[in-house]
């Protein structure tokens, strides 16, 4: 399959590294020679460099012969364009268009074929709906809904001392009073699927798999759920905290936002009448102190540098914030930044290239292609849902007597009216939804591909 990737910044380089590797096609645009010619150094791809949004580029690209043409550039004018432009040149080319804009939501959505447009993609609003998520749920670091919510993955920590420290998997059920199952474990950097016999040790990342009715029972047994969160401070008056700060609102929530540009926080204001915007610089102690940092339910970093929301997480640790959510851009340091008390971590760009590559894995297999996938355990591994068909192996079989390729697990099944956390007696049948697990490289494009026959 051919894929034309029109912008290389961070959703464009993540992209080409992703997508390349998969195996696929890769042309990529850039009006920036230097930065085009450090990617294409890097990955096995062709490069042209640019104006995405001209015919003339496009054509240089192969557009005429491509299945997709994703763009990414910094300007949503030019990715609409450039999405527009491709359409004209081949009918038959799917489209997929970064819009960032508040301004453009509603007009792309209503007219996505006016502007030719298979798929447009806001990883600012995506990020402001996986953070609202996060702080309904505070204790969870990372929290993944499969099966129309009936399914969850939550990512969580284990204390030293804590109530999991020392304890085997076979153990957990009793202890936290409900069915779960831990399909994947990050320690020392290394990220291991478990079974029964495995021990876990203060330190470890551990995704556990529950269904929505016991993610709170969950959370209760383990001491680890807190109070209702009723006030947030965000620090950073980016797109993203407009998105969460309307969430918040409308939830009753009160919300104040740190940001040291003054036009930014008049815009701010009137845009949300009803949050605190306060003009000055989120780094500043004093600030931070002044305007109540130690009695917040929940901060939350979203300045455009990683190290500044790094070091205001880390004083919104120190000073006992019960959630604390940083955004991080580049996840590329993940074993040093999993290590520090950052509560939950957040990277607008991941969340941005899993519905991307999701979709792309849909066109290449039209039958059986995965109906979400997520990143976790730092992006080696996934968490996949397919849809049961007649196509599908093994219907009605036991799990236990169902060959998987090592390293795979078959963590929930739902049939829309029962959902569990499946075990070696546990079946499918066509209609249900099956969500897997793998830490395998290769990419799982239908759900007959995780068996070994």
């Amino acid at each position: 399959m051919k894929i034309v990737i029109a912008g290389d910044g961070k959703v464009g380089a993540t992209l080409t590294r992703e997508l390349s590797a998969a195996g696929y096609d890769i042309t990529l645009i850039d009006a920036n020679k230097n930065v085009l010619e450090n990617t294409a150094e890097r990955y096995d791809i062709m490069a042209v460099h640019g104006n995405c949004a001209t015919m003339d580029v496009l054509e240089q690209a192969g557009v005429r012969k491509a299945d997709l043409v994703i763009a990414a550039t910094s300007a949503d004018e030019i990715n609409m364009l450039c999405c527009l432009t491709a359409h004209g040149m081949n009918k038959n080319v799917h489209t997929i268009a970064r819009i960032r804009n508040p301004e453009y939501a509603k007009q792309i959505n209503k007219m996505r074929e006016n502007f030719a447009l298979s798929l447009s993609v806001n990883p600012e609003k995506q990020a402001a709906l996986e953070i609202d998520h996060l702080l309904k749920f505070p204790g969870f670091l990372k929290r993944d809904s499969f099966a129309k919510g009936r399914i969850e993955i939550v990512k969580l920590r284990v204390d030293k001392d804590g109530k999991l420290d020392e304890m085997s998997l076979g153990e957990l059920n009793a202890v936290v009073g409900c069915n779960v199952l831990v399909c994947c474990v990050v320690r020392n950097n290394e990220v291991i699927v478990p079974d029964g016999n495995f021990v876990l040790k203060g330190g470890d990342r551990i995704f556990v798999t529950a269904s929505s009715d016991n993610i709170v029972v969950l959370l209760k047994n383990l001491n680890i759920i807190s109070h209702k969160v009723r006030r947030v401070l965000i620090c950073g008056g980016s797109r993203i905290s407009f998105y969460l700060a309307e969430r918040l609102i409308r939830n009753r929530v009160a919300v104040q936002i740190i940001e040291k540009d003054y036009n930014k926080c008049v815009q701010l204001a009137e845009k949300l009448p009803e949050a605190s915007i306060i003009y000055g610089d989120a780094s500043n102690q004093e600030l931070l102190e002044s305007e109540g940092i130690r009695d917040c339910d929940a901060l939350v970093t979203m300045t455009g540098l990683d190290e500044q929301n790094i070091i205001i997480s880390l004083y919104g640790n120190e000073c006992k914030v019960p959630q604390v959510i940083t955004k991080i851009a580049h996840l590329e340091q993940n074993a040093i930044i999993d290590n520090l008390p950052l509560g939950s971590v957040i990277s607008p760009k991941e969340l941005c290239c899993n519905v991307i590559e999701r979709y792309v894995r849909a066109m290449y297999n039209q039958t059986g292609a995965a109906i979400s996938v997520h990143s976790i355990a730092e992006g080696r591994a996934e968490a996949m849902e397919f849809r049961v068909d007649d196509h599908t192996k093994y219907k009605n079989v036991p799990l236990k007597d169902i060959p998987l390729k090592k390293n795979i697990l078959i963590v929930g099944v739902s049939d829309g009216v029962k959902t569990e956390i499946p075990n070696g007696s546990s079946t499918y049948n066509v209609g249900a939804t099956v969500v897997v697990v793998s830490g395998r490289p290769e990419v799982l494009y239908q759900l007959n591909d995780i068996f070994v026959k």
